[in-house]
């Protein structure tokens, strides 16, 4: 076997294993993603905050995966006489063998896909946080009776109010809404 076919097999079976991995850290960011949402959904505080720390871990497992994601650009970049940053995966296909193309294509597609289904959810994640976050804001206003809690300096008042005395008894009305 010549070198270069050796390093042309070498770099595609590497590609596929990355692509493996890559898929399989999408697949759990999106688990966590999902279950984080249904904790939202369900004001469960204590699991959407043990979903964030796993997301945390599991971004931190992707650094890793992004170092050798660069590592195998540089790999086929040296190889083609192209700066890593420059290489597609069409280019890296091109270092492979031929029974390899087709698996490295299925196999970004899906890491693609995967990867966009992630960014959707969690947009919505975060769109729910901030909906529970603006209700918690109303409701703190509400019951504290002030129209506005804004930052003030420790000592300093807000000065004369130019509100009618509250009644007696307040009555607050609250919906509990899921979207």
């Amino acid at each position: 076997m010549t070198a270069a076919v050796a390093t042309r097999g070498a770099l595609g079976a590497d590609v596929i294993a990355h692509l493996d991995a890559q898929i399989a850290s999408a697949r759990r960011l999106l688990d966590l993603v999902l279950r984080q949402g249904v904790a939202i959904r369900n004001q469960q505080v204590d699991e959407v905050l043990a979903r964030m720390s796993d997301l945390q871990r599991e971004m931190e497992l992707r650094a890793g995966l992004e170092q050798q994601r660069t590592q195998l650009l540089d790999r086929a970049g040296a190889q083609l006489g192209v700066a890593g940053h420059a290489i597609t995966l069409e280019a890296m296909i091109s270092l492979m063998a031929p029974e390899e193309a087709e698996p490295a294509r299925t196999r970004s597609a899906e890491l693609r896909g995967l990867l966009a289904e992630v960014q959707r959810e969690h947009t919505v994640n975060r769109a729910l946080m901030r909906q529970e976050l603006a209700f918690l804001d109303h409701l703190t206003r509400m019951m504290s009776g002030e129209d506005d809690l804004g930052y003030r300096r420790p000592g300093e008042h807000a000065g004369p109010s130019l509100r009618v005395a509250a009644p007696a008894q307040t009555t607050h009305r609250v919906l509990d809404l899921e979207a």
